[in-house]
Formats: C-alpha cells, structure tokens, sequence
C-alpha cells in the first residue's frame, strides 16, 4: 500500500501530481502537439473524434511515465541541480516504491489506450518504450541526449499518422523529421538554464555539448525544421492558412535566436522560451488544420 504520510508538507496526491508534473502543463502539450500534427494532417483536418481523444489521453500517460522514470533515474543527481532539486523523488518526499507504482499505472494506462489503435500504431508504441525508458540515462553516456528525447518525440508523429492511414508516406517523415529538430531545437534552450549545474556534477546536454555555439545550433535547428514543415505544406498542399501560421511561427522562433545571442540572460528566459514554443506549435496546428480544409 502507498504510504499516504510519505509527503511532508503537502497531500500525497499533490505531491503525486507534481512527481506526474501535471502542475506544469507546458511540458505535456508540448509531446501532445507533434502527436495531433499528425493525426489531424493524416486525415485531412477531419481525424475521428474519438481517436484525437485516446491520442490526447495517450500523450498525457506516457508523458507522465516519462517524468516519473526521469527522476527515478535521476533521484540522487535532481539534488544538485537548482532547477530540479524540490521534485518528489529529490526532496524525498515520495519514496521509490511510489515512483515505480505510479511509473507502472501510467504506462499501463499507455498501453490500455494503445489496444485501441491499429497493429502497425500498436507495435510503433511498443518500439517507444525503450526509447523513453532509456532516454534518462543518456545523459550519463551520450554527449546529445537531448537527440534521444527528440527520437523519443519523434514516435508520436509516427504513431498517431498511421493510426489514421496505416501506413507512413512521405509526409509522415517529413513531419517526423520537423518534429525530431524542433524538439532539438527548443529543448536545447531548455537545457541551456541547467549548464553550470550539469557540468559540475558530470553528465552530458547538447547545450553543453554545442557550447558557445548553442545558440547557433539552435538556429539551425529551427531553419531546418522552417524547411521541412515547408516541404510538408507544399507536399500535401496545404491551403494559406497554413502559410499564415508558418509565417507566425519562423518570426517567433527569429525572435528567440536572437534572444539568445544577448549576453547574461538569466535563467527564467530559457523557460519562457520554452514555453512560448508550445503557443507556437499550437498556432502551427489550427494552420494544419484550417490549411487542410478544402
């Protein structure tokens, strides 16, 4: 049984939700996005009602599966990092048994919604699990972890199309390809807050790895993936609409690179921008689907 005294200064249902991260939906949504770019780009603006639901319902699990294995890879290492040092499993306001009981509802909430989808979706979410099993890890052993994120990041496009075609065309890879930079792109200025942290306890980030030409890198990350939504726009001749909200989203992203060649910019800023990349891709998604009504 679940010791409900485990969380010291708070409910363990609230503790819970913030080992779930559910007090900060910005991280949620933004796994979500690429998953309903594809689906609703799939079906042509019009995907089943209720397929968007177990898609949304879907992100939302292994979202949270994906924080709670995080930290319970990362338990002893969260306490000497600012930014992560009062999450439940750090603080030690949930003990390890918890983590793992909830690590396990969560994916077996994932797995429960996966039996609806098609075999080809079925097995594609089989073969994510690894990835966001492993993903916390290779930051011990990998100099761009980040890229594993972005793979991790990358199912959810392939999952979600062929759950409405199934079968992956060539627009489906130039979505997932959109989507692996962006993620690159955006979770590199994520962690760009956490640098003098992750270099003095040892363990790898791409912002780290890029060094003083993270910002450069993130730019080219977010001009290519300008490039492929482009191409995918063109591909599945997408109306202005589209064009419209690819045109908002190349200024916002401008925006923050050159934001981020500013000297001294304090750590709070890198959040911010990362938050505003979950506006920018919710401004893409109501461009792919008004662009994809006739």
């Amino acid at each position: 049984m679940l010791n409900l005294e485990e969380g010291k200064h708070e409910p363990v249902l609230l503790t819970i939700i913030r080992l779930l991260r559910w007090h900060k939906p910005e991280g949620r949504l933004i796994l979500m996005i690429p998953a309903l770019w594809a689906v609703f780009l799939a079906a042509s603006g019009k995907p089943p009602l209720p397929l968007v639901g177990v898609i949304v319902l879907g992100t939302l699990a292994t979202s949270a599966a994906g924080c709670v294995v995080n930290d319970l890879w990362d338990r002893d290492i969260d306490p000497e990092v600012e930014r992560t040092r009062d999450r439940p499993l750090a603080a030690r306001t949930l003990s390890i048994k918890v983590g793992i009981v909830v690590a396990i509802v969560s994916l077996g909430c994932a797995a429960a919604l996966a039996f609806y989808l098609n075999p080809l979706s079925f097995w594609l979410s089989v073969a994510a699990v690894p990835v966001i099993l492993l993903y916390p890890g290779a930051k011990r052993v990998f100099p761009v972890p980040q890229l594993v994120l972005s793979i991790a990041w990358g199912f959810a496009v392939l999952i979600s199309w062929s759950a409405v075609t199934p079968n992956l065309s060539p627009a489906t890879w130039l979505l997932w390809g959109a989507t692996i930079l962006w993620t690159l792109g955006f979770d590199t200025v994520y962690a760009m807050s956490d640098r003098a942290d992750d270099q003095r306890i040892g363990v790898n980030s791409s912002a780290l790895f890029f060094g003083n030409y993270a910002p450069l890198a993130i730019g080219i990350f977010f001009v290519l993936t300008v490039i492929l939504l482009a191409g995918l726009g063109i591909f599945t001749h997408l109306n202005f609409s589209f064009w419209i909200a690819m045109a908002i989203a190349t200024i916002g992203w401008s925006y923050q690179c050159v934001t981020l060649t500013k000297p001294d910019l304090a750590n709070s800023e890198y959040g911010l921008m990362f938050r505003q990349n979950v506006w920018i891709g919710f401004i893409l998604l109501a461009g792919m689907i008004a662009g994809s009504l006739s």
